[in-house]
């Protein structure tokens, strides 16, 4: 599974928490833009952490010098990661390193316009960054450049560290990002440009955490599945005969049926909520056979 990050890029205060309000149920870490950042401070990041403590929070510094003393107020102040450029001095990296590490928290060194990727990727590993960041900026996207040969080198070295990636990811991309190694999808323009940024948030979430967003997961068949239980219920209760329930659980399985005929990318969560229907089926049909003894 894979987290997803939604990329806060507005310099507008209000319309920055209204729209991290739209997605914030829909995304795993919010982030902070760097533009948004150097506008509105870190009172944006105090505002953002006391409204949403249930999402991590990224503060996109791009950190250039004076790591530790940079990032520290930040970390202090609810921040979950801070990025740091690549292209910064070691001791720059190893600052914000450091300071992460003293308040339980992450750093994400960005490879942006880093020369030799490979070999700055492997040093920061070694130094213990927490998040590798692969990152095709929004100049370079309009240079028709992606972020995908540089996350499938970096997946390939397999230095145990997450990996971040943001460069024109959307919902039809996903899955591609996912499959190369990516443990951290941002997306920006793909939500906050969508008529219903919530559902886009949602549709590539679902893509991330393991749905098909063809299929809509197993989520798409639990109303037939409710459905089933609630006529089993039905009938136990006021039928109260073994031969109406015996039928009833016939009916049921039809209609929970399509279930199994879910998407591969599906099958797992389908087969769960099969079982579970199941199960309150067969305790149904116990507690109806009881009563029939009964009588």
């Amino acid at each position: 599974m894979a987290q997803t990050q939604m990329a806060l890029d507005s310099l507008d205060f209000d319309g920055t928490v209204a729209l991290a309000t739209k997605v914030a149920p829909h995304v795993d870490i919010l982030e902070i833009g760097t533009p948004c950042i150097k506008h509105n401070g870190i009172k944006l990041l105090e505002v953002l952490r006391a409204k949403f403590p249930n999402n991590k929070i990224l503060v996109d510094l791009k950190t250039m010098d004076a790591g530790f003393y940079e990032a520290e107020p930040f970390y202090k102040a609810g921040a979950d990661i801070c990025t740091v450029l690549g292209t910064a001095d070691i001791g720059t990296i190893k600052g914000v390193i450091d300071v992460a590490n003293k308040y339980g928290k992450k750093a994400q060194v960005d490879l942006i316009n880093v020369a030799d990727k490979k070999a700055r990727t492997i040093e920061v590993a070694k130094l213990g960054a927490h998040i590798i960041g692969v990152h095709t900026g929004l100049d370079q996207q309009a240079a028709g450049q992606t972020p995908f040969n540089d996350l499938n080198m970096v997946a390939s070295l397999g230095l145990g560290v997450d990996i971040s990636v943001a460069g024109g990811v959307k919902a039809a991309t996903t899955q591609q990002v996912k499959d190369a190694g990516a443990t951290i999808i941002v997306a920006g323009a793909a939500i906050y440009g969508a008529a219903d940024p919530a559902a886009a948030a949602a549709e590539i979430t679902a893509i991330a955490h393991g749905g098909a967003a063809s299929a809509g997961g197993a989520k798409k068949f639990l109303p037939w599945i409710i459905g089933a239980v609630v006529l089993v219920l039905l009938f136990t209760l006021f039928g109260g005969k073994k031969e109406a329930v015996e039928q009833t659980t016939d009916a049921a399985a039809e209609i929970s049926a399509p279930a199994v005929e879910a998407t591969e990318a599906a099958a797992a969560e389908a087969a769960a909520a099969v079982e579970a229907a199941g199960d309150a089926v067969s305790t149904a049909v116990e507690a109806a056979k009881t009563e029939a003894a009964a009588e």
